[in-house]
């Protein structure tokens, strides 16, 4: 299955194409990475891209490409639960000179609206950095709420990984 095309009022998302690989690997290389687990290299890298597109066949949720309505492609907006997650989790990156204009929460609620429609859960979580102010604002927006009791991924502690819970409206 591909991921299904999203449209806002100023934003599409759509499925990863491979001309999405070299803006994710200069972002990768950019200050912007500082709180992601970024790839030691180009093959690294490609497995994580090919997970965010293959996800949607194997388990019906993946990544989406976040463009504004020009085509550009500014960051990416993602449902995905690798191995050493312990819950679904929603995730975003964006772009430098795209932030502080809205597009992340739009895009991010796009994908909220269909993760509640169309897969089977009332709950997703976000793993953020502690120090990552702007995605735990963004969180925050989105009306997610820090969940301390929560597990976190493989090894990680609350000083390296907090909990944000979004739940399905009721």
């Amino acid at each position: 299955m591909p991921a299904p095309i999203l449209q806002t009022q100023r934003l599409t998302l759509r499925g990863h194409v491979m001309a999405d690989m070299e803006p994710f690997w200069a972002f990768f290389q950019s200050d912007r990475a500082a709180f992601v687990d970024a790839p030691k290299n180009k093959s690294h890298m490609w497995y994580g891209f090919a997970s965010e597109v293959g996800s949607w066949d194997l388990k019906g949720h993946g990544g989406w490409a976040v463009c504004l309505k020009d085509g550009t492609f500014i960051g990416q907006v993602a449902i995905g639960q690798p191995p050493h997650y312990p819950e679904l989790e929603i995730g975003w990156i964006f772009f430098e000179g795209h932030e502080g204009k809205g597009y992340a929460s739009e895009a991010a609620r796009a994908v909220l609206d269909w993760a509640w429609t169309n897969l089977p859960i009332d709950t997703l979580v976000s793993y953020i950095d502690p120090r990552n102010s702007r995605s735990i604002a963004l969180a925050t927006k989105l009306g997610a709420t820090h969940d301390v009791d929560a597990a976190r991924p493989g090894d990680e502690t609350p000083d390296d990984c907090s909990v944000y819970r979004h739940r399905r409206a009721a």
